[in-house]
């Protein structure tokens, strides 16, 4: 858990006594409150939860839409929404398809579950996702109340559930999403390398192949 000052001011931290006094307190206690906040580590606030045989299987489930998406030029991620055995929406990335930057697989999921159900509330649904959700899907997750989160990779650079940031578990906010992590991690990661491999590989050959006689696509 972050730790948190005593009491908050509008115009800084500052401790018990300084508020009481009406003084801000010395620049070294306010430096050290940034500097714990600052560095409080992230992750999982609670321990692990094991993955049922039944995530398992529709994480594998998952990584075939991923596939799919990879074929289609898309980044791999794939996600299955569920309750119980039953799948009631699935999709995978479909940005570039569509010009959509909401073309997200979960987000996409998520909407087509409301949709079917007729109903936004999802809290009796899991779902599995082949990468740690960004910011954009981690809101849309909580704002749907969806009961569960599985996923596999996590994504350093953009992941709002563990990486860079709490939102699916976040005190603050009205719903908290119960989180199983890193199942089939590996089949996930692998999938994404190549992709972004093969991007880079024919990047390379586009810079190398003279523009006249190019006949690759441009690519993003």
């Amino acid at each position: 858990m972050m730790p948190m000052p005593e009491q908050e001011s509008q115009t800084g931290w500052v401790s018990g006594g300084d508020l009481q006094t009406g003084a801000f307190g010395s620049v070294w206690q306010w430096v050290k409150q940034l500097t714990i906040l600052r560095s409080t580590p992230r992750g999982p606030r609670t321990p692990p939860i094991r993955a049922t045989e039944r995530d398992v299987r529709m994480m594998k489930r998952a990584l075939e839409l991923a596939r799919k998406s990879a074929a289609a030029d898309e980044v791999p991620v794939g996600a299955v929404l569920y309750r119980g055995d039953e799948i009631i929406a699935e999709a995978h990335n479909l940005r570039e398809a569509v010009n959509d930057p909401t073309g997200h697989a979960e987000l996409m999921a998520v909407r087509y579950a409301a949709e079917k159900l007729k109903t936004w509330r999802l809290s009796d649904c899991s779902l599995a996702v082949t990468l740690e959700p960004c910011p954009m899907c981690a809101g849309a997750i909580v704002q749907a109340r969806v009961g569960r989160l599985v996923y596999g990779a996590t994504d350093p650079k953009a992941g709002a559930v563990h990486s860079l940031y709490n939102l699916c578990t976040d005190p603050r906010l009205n719903h908290s999403v119960e989180i199983v992590h890193g199942v089939l991690a590996n089949e996930s990661s692998e999938l994404l390398k190549a992709f972004f491999r093969r991007r880079r590989a024919e990047k390379k050959a586009d810079r190398d192949t003279p523009p006249s006689t190019s006949p690759r696509r441009r690519i993003r």
